[in-house]
């Protein structure tokens, strides 16, 4: 299976999350919506990432990840493009493949996964990229869950 990535809109991620918009304009945005827990004696966890540009093209993706309970947030603090994969949760469970979309977000995007939302790991494409990430997390196994799935390229323009 191969994918192409397509630009990252509101529109076309709104199955997986809610797509967040660094502000061009003075004023606030809130995106509280987006937010899910639903476990009670979660936390709430922030927290700052740093990732190494992914040089690999094309990119093959072999393991997905999701959070159960959570969503999870990624906001960028200083990144340049960067790739999203998701996939929905297969009736049968794990991920649905059938179902995987791949978008380029740019670096004034940020996103939110629903919970139970597999995804492909953090991936910035043209330079090293800071994110701060929020979900909620109580130290238990439902906090991340990683499964290997049948190899599949991501073609990256």
């Amino acid at each position: 299976m191969e994918i192409v990535p397509q630009p990252l809109t509101r529109e076309a991620f709104a199955p997986f999350g809610d797509v967040i918009d660094v502000p061009s304009e003075p004023g606030r945005q809130y995106y509280e919506d987006a937010l899910g827990n639903l476990r009670p004696s979660a936390h709430p966890s922030l927290s700052m990432s740093l990732k190494a540009e992914t040089p690999n093209r094309p990119l093959k993706a072999d393991l997905l990840e999701r959070h159960e309970y959570s969503s999870q947030t990624f906001v960028p603090i200083d990144v340049a493009r960067w790739l999203i994969v998701v996939a929905p949760h297969a009736a049968a469970g794990g991920p649905d493949l059938a179902g995987v979309r791949a978008f380029i977000a740019t670096g004034q995007q940020g996103v939110t996964y629903k919970p139970n939302t597999w995804h492909h790991g953090l991936t910035v494409l043209d330079k090293p990229g800071r994110f701060a990430v929020f979900m909620w997390r109580d130290g238990g196994k439902g906090d991340e869950e990683f499964v290997p799935v049948k190899p599949f390229i991501i073609r990256i323009p």
